[in-house]
């Protein structure tokens, strides 16, 4: 579906704050309330806007974020996917292209969790190899 100027204005108002009431956005942008009812609700039904979600503030967030390049065996894709959702510290994964066949986040509350969380994704069968990299200090955040 094609977006216009205004849907994206919109789009943009509910990425920074998703909770925003529709006469909220209405006066933001300039529209009627019931504009932006039949935008959201078109938005909604054409799948441009897959939910509303929570984010966490960064006190609430687990203490330690990673990120694991991995580079695996050529045909083990599923496998490797399959040990990585079953691991409940790792949040997303990526596919890429370039010399790592796959982007990991990894978020654990201590340490020895995210020590562990890359042992089990080093050891997983497919895997040839990885190299992670902790995050120290987030300078933007622009939502997930």
């Amino acid at each position: 579906m094609q977006t216009d100027e205004t849907d994206q204005a919109l789009i943009a108002l509910l990425s920074e704050n998703a909770r925003l009431p529709v006469a909220t956005l209405a006066r933001k942008l300039g529209l009627a309330r019931t504009t932006v009812q039949a935008r959201l609700d078109r938005l909604e039904s054409s799948g441009v806007i897959a939910g509303y979600t929570l984010r966490l503030s960064a006190a609430a967030r687990p203490a330690l974020r990673a990120t694991a390049l991995v580079s695996i065996e050529p045909r083990s894709g599923p496998a490797v996917l399959a040990r990585l959702r079953s691991l409940p510290q790792v949040r997303r994964v990526h596919t890429t292209s370039g010399r790592f066949d796959l982007i990991v986040t990894i978020e654990a509350e201590t340490t020895q969790a995210l020590d562990d969380t890359l042992d089990h994704i080093g050891e997983a069968k497919g895997v040839k190899g990885s190299e992670s990299l902790i995050h120290l200090s987030t300078k933007l955040d622009r939502g997930a």
